[in-house]
């Protein structure tokens, strides 16, 4: 039996139906959010404690993978450049990419795994639990009780955490550095002379715009939650999905803004 046209189309129609939604449910969280900042009440407790979660409590995981992606990189570095007579510029390599590149993006990445996942899941059982109406209930609105302390907690905290990763990055590729035969000095002085402070600063200003995908995501994904348990599950994974490729396909926009 020959398909018909119009099955061949449904799933296209379903993927433009699902992504025009998504980025509609983000634009009127977001523009909720912008309108309800400066009214009362302001959850400062709340807003502390996302802020403990997102930036403090993720300081080990964050400073680890830079750790070790700063490793890693340095150690293939020195090799390859080492063997062209080029082992000075290990420094300057491992310096520009952990500062313009992966110091950002791991931190970002580490956060949706850890923050975001939690936070669409702690949303999506309120949701399915009727919790939500509750706040409605008690005259509690849910942007300025769930919303807005996350975004926060995002903007402030992903750059204190990128610089840890950025910090814990060069140290990770300055140690393996030194056990490939360069020495510190020649690290830092590569290092120093061509790392600019611009570019410690651009990649510093895309983290603010992960950290508020990481929360609008979450958000939307809790907030629309339904079916119990599965609905939950389902959410929690699309959040850390969503939010992942979002961080890329901004730091792609960012680099090819900013440098």
């Amino acid at each position: 039996m020959a398909l018909r046209p119009t099955s061949l189309l449904e799933p296209f129609a379903r993927s433009g139906i699902a992504f025009f939604t998504f980025v509609g449910e983000i634009a009127i969280i977001l523009g909720d959010a912008l309108r309800r900042l400066l009214r009362r009440p302001f959850e400062l407790g709340e807003t502390f404690n996302q802020m403990a979660f997102i930036g403090v409590a993720s300081v080990p995981i964050v400073a680890l993978t830079g750790f070790f992606s700063g490793a890693v990189l340095s150690l293939y570095l020195s090799q390859f450049l080492s063997s062209y007579g080029a082992g000075g510029f290990v420094g300057a390599t491992v310096g520009l990419t952990v500062t313009r590149e992966i110091g950002p993006v791991i931190a970002g990445i580490m956060v949706a795994a850890r923050c975001g996942s939690a936070m669409a899941a702690q949303i999506g059982t309120m949701a399915v639990t009727e919790q939500i109406d509750a706040l409605r209930m008690l005259s509690v609105h849910p942007t300025n009780y769930l919303v807005l302390p996350r975004m926060i907690a995002g903007l402030t905290m992903m750059p204190v955490l990128t610089l840890v990763c950025i910090w814990s990055g060069v140290t990770g590729g300055l140690l393996v550095a030194a056990t490939e035969g360069i020495t510190m000095q020649a690290f830092l002085q590569s290092l120093t002379q061509f790392v600019k402070p611009s570019d410690f600063i651009n990649g510093m200003l895309k983290t603010p715009v992960f950290g508020l995908i990481i929360a609008l995501v979450a958000c939307q994904q809790g907030l629309r939650t339904k079916d119990g348990a599965v609905g939950v599950g389902k959410s929690t994974t699309n959040t850390v999905v969503l939010s992942m490729v979002l961080i890329y396909v901004a730091n792609f926009l960012l680099a090819q803004l900013m440098f």
